[in-house]
């Protein structure tokens, strides 16, 4: 059993508004992942704050019922944090009151990062801090909506090299009240490709502590191990750290930083047939939480939705090709389940995958590509107003 580093630098709590994260460990919204199971699975190993996946404003003002089933709460969650996305600053402060008046949640992160061409392209995501202005306006709607709901932001370092952002628009959200700035040291068309750049954390740090002391950065990318997070803190000195896709199919990486954090033994890797259990809970997990909507057919929407993380969770893992195309055929729960054991009857409870799995790439490792952005988007970056059409629905809400 091997006992995790202690970090060079002491590791204090993270104070996000009057929620308190202690390891300052933060589970990053994910499109199609961070939903109430898997933020309630991730909890489990010692995932404290779980940011919902990201929904638009303008569904959530619209009443879209698939936005509403998307801003559930996980029962009994401690905390509820949801991600926001949104380009007019209206908009946006009618969505965050909804959050916050409504829905109950206790924090909402905005989102100023994703690179995902049907959000950038309107203007959104990692697009929008190249209009300083309108984002400024947008913070400054959100965080009187909120009152004392604390409001953070999560951004990119920039469109490209050429257009760094991340400075500029983390001292726009200090000015606003945030309660926290979150980097994923990545610029947008590099998508998630090549190593997340932490030398841009350690700058933004020292910007924002300039301006705004008791501001916390956080740092997010290529955190795989508890070893990562320490030395990103140290190396950086960020106040905490945003994982996203290196618990991608590991949940249990929660444990790992706890223990890193707290400085006690690292938990050994997990067997087969401690995986599989995993598995079996988080595809029960979603089978609970999928809403219905009055509708049949939960259990099959469950079951198509964690076809996704088979690959993540049996990375490593010599099924077989026919095994693995058994388990993306299975049509319902038990089914699935049945496959798996048949797994674990093959390779052996007691099997443990190679430890090197765990820095493999999981979800989206394309990249780099050109961004997508308004029409002459760049040209007048001064411009307060929002592109016209940028708040039609997008992601699911």
């Amino acid at each position: 059993m091997t006992v995790a580093p202690s970090p060079s630098l002491p590791v204090v709590p993270l104070r996000i508004g009057p929620l308190t994260v202690d390891p300052p460990v933060v589970l990053a919204p994910m499109a199609g992942v961070t939903n109430p199971a898997f933020r309630t699975l991730c909890a489990q190993f010692g995932a404290l704050l779980g940011v919902s996946e990201m929904i638009t404003a303008r569904a959530l003002v619209e009443r879209h019922r698939t936005t509403l089933a998307m801003v559930a709460r996980a029962p009994d969650a401690r905390s509820h944090s949801v991600q926001l996305y949104g380009v007019d600053p209206a908009v946006v402060g009618l969505a965050v009151r909804i959050l916050v008046n409504e829905i109950g949640a206790d924090h909402v992160d905005l989102n100023f990062g994703c690179p995902a061409s049907k959000v950038t392209r309107k203007g959104g995501g990692a697009a929008l801090p190249a209009h300083p202005v309108l984002l400024a306006r947008i913070l400054a709607a959100a965080v009187d909506a909120a009152g004392d709901v604390p409001v953070t932001v999560k951004m990119r370092m920039g469109i490209d090299d050429d257009l760094r952002t991340d400075t500029e628009a983390a001292l726009i959200a200090a000015d606003a009240g945030v309660a926290a700035i979150a980097l994923h040291a990545r610029t947008a068309n590099q998508l998630y490709s090549g190593q997340a750049r932490w030398e841009a954390i350690t700058a933004l740090k020292v910007a924002v502590a300039e301006r705004s002391p008791d501001t916390p950065v956080l740092g997010n990318g290529d955190i795989f191990c508890g070893a990562d997070a320490l030395r990103m803190m140290a190396e950086t000195g960020c106040d905490g750290v945003v994982v996203g896709r290196g618990c991608l199919g590991r949940p249990w990486l929660f444990a790992e930083l706890t223990a890193a954090f707290t400085g006690q033994p690292a938990p050994v890797e997990p067997t087969l047939g401690e995986i599989v259990a995993t598995m079996v809970e988080h595809l029960d997990l979603l089978c609970a939480h999928t809403p219905s909507g009055g509708r049949p057919g939960v259990e099959t929407t469950a079951v198509r939705d964690f076809r996704k993380h088979i690959g993540w969770y049996l990375q490593a893992v010599p099924v077989g090709g026919a095994a693995r195309q058994a388990m993306m055929a299975a049509g319902t729960r038990d089914d699935l389940v049945d496959e798996l054991h048949r797994a674990v009857d093959t390779l052996g409870e007691g099997f443990v995958p190679d430890t090197i799995a765990r820095r493999q790439p999981r979800g989206h490792t394309h990249g780099p590509r050109p961004v997508a952005l308004p029409a002459n988007w760049l040209d007048n970056p001064d411009d307060p107003e929002p592109p016209k059409g940028a708040d039609a629905l997008v992601s699911g809400g």
